[in-house]
């Protein structure tokens, strides 16, 4: 029901509000009118077109952060226009030492430590949902989804525009060319009120935050903010229509012991097309076919180590990331991971005059699960194949309100599972409230409730509720949040990551901010609060308080001093822990970033069941070398010390460096590895002494834009155990992947 409703209100849209006014803010504020542009412009980083004489001037006059709306510390000029087929706009940003100028190339959405230039757009004046378009020095791109209601700021879109900037002898300029095919907006061919914020980054000793717009400091809605500009009469979009083709080859070999053949894994040549178009400013169609949903690049490694909860990992494959923030609520019912070999797959997203829809359809010949429990949470996968549909409605009463319905549903033999909600959000000056609601109701075959007795209760068909509160106050100095959560053991949401069931859970916490401006550390954050978790039956399963101190100071520094004492419940018992934190990280000059974490305390060793001093530090950073190599590392030590002994001591390596050798052609090497040592001594049962694995891969790529691209490269894999006591290579692979975006 929910996915029609979704897909109804997808057929309905474009006659439902074609032509008809924007909705303006109560809180106007005036940016000016956008003019049509006479004359053509090269968009190549020189600012000597003539065309540009006809824009709109504006300054980026305002310092938002470390500053109070104070006068912006160096002068940018931005001036802006449109053609029937697009928006322009150039910014001249002078710098009284161009020699400091921070520009490196890189990756497309890397290039955020840099100084940058961007325009952000609200083309909808609706407050809820805003474009944000970046582009450094060097011309570097980067664009964002800013999404008010969740507050986050999504770099997974990748729209189609051109840019170019160069550095100068008084600081450097930048020239952006937008389609309107790249945005989405009301449609009708008179004037267009659009919320817009000309944004400069300025990193120095401090990071400084200008804008063209005063933003207080008590604001907690900085899409908000922005000034309104009117223009774009008779703004056209074209065919709208874009075809990809894509063509993967992959090889892969394996092997079960050292000094024995290698065996051939899956080797592959899988062809497909994904196919978009907008039917009108304001709605997407996407159509996939044999869909290559491989992600190119490797997840950074996590150490499943004392944990009993399933790894969450970030979804990196583009059919699924554009768009996403459409389907976000306050659970996490939809973790696109889960579908994870669609054959096809369809998808609509789109604006109303009132509010957001999308819908997703897929057949996915891989079902995997995420079993949930009270204490803990595993995947799991059935042999079999699934339909996946699912729909997203949100209603906006005002521009305060809004209320929302969601639905999950996935179907395959004997196996089913649908959730369906309510949810709803009101926000007003230092005030929002939250709240949703949802229900599922499951069917699972024999061999997994066989299996997972325990968290199943041996019911082949489980159903519960989920259901969450929420009220939150911030203004200039103050923050008040409280929260309330309960779902049932019954409720399953499959097609999400919801790891925990069978629980409520209540917090309420609050902080206070110190402004001190002009000082070396210009800003002090205290912050504290109190939560307790109750298992279904009324067992009590946590009890936490913790607090933290943070500030921010000169070359980028932050610091934070954090500790947490509770007492936790696992296996029939109570344990109390109690651990104290610090986490720091600064720049000391435009090449390098330092990070560091260091945690220890008296934490529970899950699996011997016993508590014990338990130390952890994380080393991070990145470099950067000339203008295009760049280097990272992550790496985390974690060792627990009981009984007069260590009962294990882990290692985990992140590594990589990128070359860039233009804009367009990239190379990638990342390295991963871990070590485990336990000690079997000090545990109950068998344990492996001794565990150690690492992994290697290279990829080249040359991207002409997001869409058409070449991607090749190859990994290398190898571990060690107590049955393997000599480190050996396990897994190798090649692949090449091609596509190529077709715009008739």
């Amino acid at each position: 029901m929910l996915l029609a409703i979704a897909l109804a209100s997808a057929c309905a849209t474009p006659a439902a509000w074609a032509g008809q006014a924007p909705t303006s803010s109560s809180d106007y504020i005036p940016g000016g009118r956008i003019p049509l542009l006479q004359g053509d412009i090269a968009i190549d980083g020189e600012l000597d077109d003539a065309a540009w004489d006809g824009a709109l001037v504006q300054e980026i006059a305002y310092d938002i952060q470390p500053g109070d709306n104070t006068p912006a510390p160096v002068k940018t000029t931005v001036r802006i226009g449109y053609t029937r087929d697009a928006l322009y706009l150039s910014f001249h940003a002078l710098d009284p030492d161009p020699g400091a100028i921070r520009a490196h190339l890189r990756d497309r959405d890397t290039a955020f430590s840099d100084d940058w230039v961007g325009v952000f757009m609200d083309t909808f004046n609706d407050q809820r949902r805003g474009y944000e378009l970046i582009v450094n020095p060097l011309g570097v791109q980067s664009d964002l989804i800013n999404n008010a209601t969740t507050g986050n700021e999504d770099a997974s879109w990748d729209g189609l525009w051109s840019s170019a900037g160069k550095i100068t002898a008084e600081g450097y300029d930048v020239e952006m060319r937008i389609p309107f095919s790249t945005l989405r907006f009301r449609s009708g061919n008179e004037d267009k009120r659009w919320g817009i914020s000309l944004f400069r980054n300025y990193p120095r000793d401090k990071r400084h935050q200008l804008t063209s717009h005063k933003v207080p400091r008590e604001s907690n809605c900085f899409l908000c903010e922005w000034a309104k500009y009117d223009g774009m009469a008779g703004a056209q979009q074209g065919r709208n229509i874009e075809v990809v083709p894509t063509l993967t080859m992959s090889k892969s070999e394996h092997r079960d012991a050292a000094s024995t053949p290698w065996q051939s894994g899956d080797s592959s040549v899988e062809a497909g097309v994904d196919v978009s178009w907008a039917p009108s400013p304001a709605m997407t169609l996407n159509a996939t076919l044999n869909p290559d949903f491989s992600q190119v690049e490797t997840d950074q490694l996590q150490l499943d180590i004392n944990n009993s909860f399933a790894l969450f990992y970030e979804e990196k494959r583009p059919f699924f990331l554009e768009g996403a923030d459409y389907f976000t609520s306050q659970f996490n019912v939809l973790y696109t991971r889960q579908i994870a070999d669609p054959d096809f797959g369809l998808r609509t997203t789109g604006r109303t005059q009132s509010g957001a829809y999308g819908a997703i359809v897929a057949r996915d010949a891989t079902t995997l699960l995420l079993v949930p429990g009270v204490l803990g949470s595993r995947f799991e996968r059935l042999d079999q194949d699934a339909d996946v549909a699912v729909g997203r409605y949100r209603h906006d009463i005002n521009e305060n309100a809004s209320i929302g319905v969601i639905g999950t549903f996935r179907r395959g033999d004997d196996y089913a599972n649908n959730v369906a909600g309510v949810d709803a959000r009101w926000h007003k000056d230092a005030h929002t409230a939250s709240a949703q609601f949802l229900h599922s109701q499951s069917e699972y075959p024999a061999n997994i409730v066989d299996a997972y007795a325990r968290e199943l209760g041996d019911d082949a068909t489980p159903s519960g509720n989920a259901w969450r509160m929420q009220y939150s106050f911030g203004n200039r100095n103050w923050s008040f949040d409280t929260w309330h959560m309960d779902i049932d053991p019954g409720f399953r949401a499959d097609l999400g990551f919801m790891g925990q069931v069978g629980y409520d859970k209540s917090l309420v916490g609050g902080g206070h901010s110190w402004y001190r401006d002009g000082e070396a550390f210009n800003r002090i954050n205290v912050y504290a609060d109190f939560d307790i978790t109750h298992r279904f039956d009324g067992q009590l399963l946590e009890r936490e308080l913790e607090g933290q101190v943070s500030v921010q100071g000169p070359m980028q520094s932050s610091i934070t001093l954090h500790g947490m004492t509770r007492s936790r419940f696992w296996r029939g018992q109570m344990f109390d822990e109690r651990y104290t934190d610090i986490n720091a990280n600064f720049r000391p000059n435009g090449l390098l970033q330092l990070g560091a974490y260091f945690n220890v305390g008296t934490m529970l060793d899950l699996a011997a069941e016993k508590t014990g001093r338990r130390t952890m530090i994380e080393l991070w950073g990145n470099a950067n070398i000339g203008r295009g190599v760049a280097m990272d590392w992550d790496i985390t030590r974690q060792q627990m010390r009981r009984d007069g002994g260590t009962a294990f001591d882990t290692i985990v390596v992140n590594a990589g460096g990128s070359w860039q050798f233009t804009p367009r052609q990239r190379m990638r090497l990342t390295l991963q590895g871990s070590r485990v040592e336990r000690d079997p001594a000090l545990y109950a049962f068998a344990v492996n002494e001794k565990a150690r694995d690492w992994a290697a891969q290279m990829v080249y790529s040359y991207k002409i834009n997001p869409r058409t691209a070449v991607y090749a490269g190859g990994s290398y894999g190898a571990f060690m155990d107590d049955d393997n006591p000599d480190m050996f290579g396990n897994t190798r692979s090649v692949f090449v992947k091609l596509s190529y975006g077709w715009q008739p």
